[in-house]
């Protein structure tokens, strides 16, 4: 695969999930009447733009990894500088389009607001991919057992139904790898049902190295079972849009909870950190999953816009859970926290990020064998 199939799918897929999170922040600020001067789709050099009636320069910039919007009279995105310095340079009329002298609550919105639209656009793609493709319920029977795995070892059965995993409900056969490999548990807990009576079972997965569907290099967790559809059919369910939506927000909420505890486990020193990607393995995997076709590229594209929105709302300085962090201490304390203090804290932020991003990118750098 050349380098162009990778870059752009991964140009289309970032920018539309960027976009969709800056908007977010422009819908709310313009509601509640923040004048805006910039909306940005990648950061440093702008390539090219244009100014709408309001005086917002929308712009697309060299660097694509991110954007901003920024606020008439801040600094940056969401900058906190001494109030009354700033109000001082301005008159009645534009210290109404000031984003530092709206409401707690306002401000708190718009900053939220962001993250949001990544869950949002998460579900709107869910619920469309659901609405065309409907939902697989094929029942997940057990066909074999191998012997001396950990399934085996635990008790489990030919023909067994497994009706949950870690608490999981398994409506379709396709959910099964998925949930095994998703838990963060040493030992899972499956719930069975064999001769029309609920068994429940703890398997402690064997971890070994594999490959994913796209051929990527994994660490799979293998409890020794193998499933088929009966006469390899699978049994699908047309969906409505009430039922799509629903599934659509499971499904978010499936990935958050997921990715929460995972995060929880890599915090405690206890989660594998070697399967964290940066850019470059977005891009590389983004170009994979493009080849197959739009619902896969749009798949994708939804579990990405899930993580930014996710990553957005950690209480980091720099991030928007940063400012809501402070916001939070705005109103616990009755004023904002010093410029000298913010920039303490953003400077620790900043420093959090460039390690990450340091990390994840000697991560794919491996992942590619350069390492």
């Amino acid at each position: 695969m050349g380098l162009m199939n990778f870059v752009v799918p991964f140009l289309i897929l970032i920018t539309i999930i960027v976009f969709i999170h800056e908007y977010g922040h422009y819908y709310f600020a313009k509601k509640f009447g923040v004048g805006i001067t910039d909306f940005s789709i990648g950061f440093g050099k702008e390539i090219f733009g244009w100014d709408d009636k309001s005086g917002t320069r929308w712009k697309i910039c060299l660097l694509p990894l991110g954007g901003y919007v920024k606020f008439f009279g801040d600094r940056n995105v969401f900058s906190e500088a001494e109030q009354q310095k700033v109000i001082n340079n301005y008159n009645e009329k534009d210290r109404k389009k000031l984003f530092i002298l709206k409401p707690l609550y306002q401000r708190s919105i718009i900053v939220a607001a962001g993250p949001l639209a990544n869950f949002v656009l998460a579900i709107v793609i869910f619920t469309f991919i659901n609405l065309i493709n409907g939902k697989d319920i094929t029942p997940a029977i057990i066909n074999e057992v191998q012997k001396d795995s950990p399934a085996f070892m635990a008790g489990v059965k030919k023909n067994d139904k497994i009706i949950s995993i870690d608490n999981n409900k398994v409506e379709s056969i396709l959910q099964v790898s998925t949930f095994i490999n998703t838990s963060t548990s040493e030992k899972i807990e499956f719930l069975l049902l064999r001769n029309d009576q609920q068994i429940s079972l703890i398997i402690k997965p064997n971890l070994v190295n594999g490959k994913d569907s796209l051929g990527n290099s994994v660490k799979k967790r293998i409890v020794g079972i193998k499933l088929s559809p009966l006469n390899n059919n699978f049994q699908k369910e047309s969906l409505g849009p009430s039922k799509a939506i629903i599934y659509a927000t499971k499904e978010v909420w499936f990935v958050v909870s997921t990715s929460l505890k995972y995060i929880g486990k890599l915090v405690t020193g206890s989660g594998d950190s070697s399967q964290l990607g940066g850019p470059i393995k977005i891009a590389k995997i983004t170009g994979q999953v493009a080849e197959h076709g739009l619902i896969p590229f749009f798949s994708i594209m939804a579990y990405i816009s899930i993580s930014l929105g996710l990553i957005n709302l950690f209480p980091i300085p720099m991030l928007d859970g940063g400012h809501l962090m402070f916001y939070f201490v705005e109103k616990i304390i009755g004023k904002p926290l010093s410029q000298k203090v913010q920039e303490g804290f953003f400077r620790i932020g900043l420093f959090l990020l460039f390690s990450l991003m340091f990390f994840v990118t000697f991560n794919d750098l491996k992942d590619l064998g350069l390492f």
